[in-house]
């Protein structure tokens, strides 16, 4: 089966039947944060998807191969380092391997907030 496997995101050319991945060359399915590093809103999730959506659509009749799904999971890596950047999502500090992966959290003062 062809995939794409980032720190925070996975990408396979399969579809989910009965819990299942099944290959496929027309279907690709999308599995955000399975370490579950980060803290999700339902719209930084959508936000998420849109942006794969998007990516997909913008890679258009592309033949399926590894690099090109390569090119999309790290082009949501480095949308994912945004949302985390612009603070609509955060780090799960409850995770059983907090690394930070993405840099430091940003500490606001008290000064600041």
């Amino acid at each position: 089966m062809l995939k794409s496997t980032t720190r925070h995101v996975l990408i396979y050319a399969a579809e989910v039947v009965d819990d299942e991945l099944v290959p496929s060359d027309s279907v690709l399915t999308l599995d955000i944060d399975p370490d579950n590093e980060f803290l999700w809103s339902d719209e930084a999730l959508k936000k998420v998807n849109d942006e794969f959506d998007r990516l997909v659509a913008a890679a258009g009749n592309c033949e399926l191969t590894d690099y090109n799904l390569r090119r999309i999971g790290s082009d949501l890596e480095h949308f994912i380092k945004e949302q985390l950047q612009n603070g609509e999502i955060s780090y799960n500090l409850k995770t059983r391997a907090l690394n930070y992966s993405m840099g430091l959290p940003r500490v606001v003062s008290e000064a600041e907030g």
